[in-house]
């Protein structure tokens, strides 16, 4: 089979731990005889240094005529003054919304052979295996209005949280779809206590429900939720947050699993069902980490294991989605680690290498 990628390196480690995930990619290739033509271009920091554009029209286009994108990182401390006008998490989510990049799919599943590498009892996050469902393209971050002013008492700013009963509802019913496949358990995570907006995300959850009795549906205080994540992991199966609660609170999750560079994500234009291959955009959930760049630091596990999402989802290949993170596991299980997940007794390797070992396991 053919599959066209939109490959967008981006800032700081961005550009090296693409690499390996190209080279993953192209083991799989190799084994089970596909063909990936590969598109390069620019989003953030570098693109903004070269097109004055945090993304292009050109890019976008790029992406739009792909059977999905592969992102590596935005964002650095050369593009961080509050005060200029275009900033390179503008590529980010411009990507997103011009994509119609809905559903943000973030799994949480912790290693066995990593249960002693977090700052957390073993015990408590033995059988982690849940995962997010963060709304991507409304909220806060798309806030309308949006804007800072002056005023006779001093600088003002706005950002509005706004959702439409048609944006809760298609990402709610992801959750649901999801679940069905999983352990049957749905929590929608809101703040109905306070917001008005989380008030109808509430009603609309309950309401869609209704046409998954199959499955168990609880409601959770985002900041409660935050609690129970440390407390008692296990107990999630399924989470569908709003973007801004889901943000933080999967950044917060990745601890469960040792570090940040573990946890992939799928960004989806469509609902997430068997036999139909949906579009969308892959990338782990680290940032840019400019200091790590150029020092083959980085773990590229996360974007690898995004390439295993996009095999899944995008291209309908779960038996090859399934080799990437079986190689994974095997590499994890002979001891290898990067800087991040290493423990005593291991062995320690750069993002090169990490990639090696894994695209040679896929290989076979």
């Amino acid at each position: 089979m053919q599959f066209e990628l939109a490959v967008l390196p981006g800032d700081g480690v961005g550009p090296e731990v693409t690499t390996e995930a190209i080279k993953v990619l192209q083991a799989v290739s190799k084994r089970f005889n596909h063909r990936f033509n590969l598109h390069y271009g620019l989003v953030g920091g570098v693109a903004i240094d070269q097109e004055g554009t945090a993304l292009s029209p050109d890019t976008l286009k790029m992406c739009r005529d792909s059977d999905a994108v592969l992102l590596g990182a935005v964002g650095g401390p050369k593009w961080d003054d509050p005060q200029a006008k275009v900033h390179p998490e503008d590529g980010l989510l411009a990507l997103r919304k011009g994509l119609g990049l809905f559903a943000n799919l973030r799994p949480v599943k912790v290693s066995p052979v990593l249960v002693d590498s977090t700052n957390l009892k073993p015990e408590v996050i033995r059988g982690v295996d849940f995962i997010f469902v963060r709304e991507l393209t409304g909220g806060l971050y798309f806030a309308r209005p949006k804007r800072r002013w002056q005023t006779s008492r001093g600088r003002r700013a706005t950002d509005s949280m706004t959702y439409s009963e048609q944006e809760i509802e298609r990402i709610v019913r992801v959750g649901f779809e999801l679940a069905r496949g999983r352990r049957k358990k749905l929590t929608s995570v809101d703040k109905a206590n306070v917001l008005e907006s989380s008030r109808l995300w509430r009603q609309v959850a309950m309401e869609v429900a209704r046409k998954y009795p199959d499955v168990e549906l609880d409601h959770m205080l985002v900041d409660a939720c935050a609690m129970r994540l440390i407390q008692n992991p296990t107990y999630f199966d399924v989470l569908v947050t709003e973007n801004m609660f889901g943000d933080i609170l999967t950044d917060e999750a990745s601890m469960l699993a040792g570090s940040m560079g573990m946890l992939p994500s799928a960004s989806l234009a469509g609902v997430p069902q068997e036999g139909i291959n949906i579009f969308g955009m892959y990338e782990p959930i680290h940032g840019s980490a400019p200091r790590r760049a150029g020092l083959d630091m980085a773990n590229p596990i996360a974007i690898i294991l995004s390439i295993a999402m996009m095999l899944r989802y995008s291209f309908g290949l779960a038996k090859e989605a399934k080799t990437v993170e079986a190689a994974v596991d095997e590499v994890l299980s002979q001891s290898y680690r990067t800087y991040d997940i290493m423990g005593d007794g291991k062995t320690k390797v750069g993002t090169k290498q990490m990639g090696d070992l894994i695209a040679e396991k896929v290989e076979g």
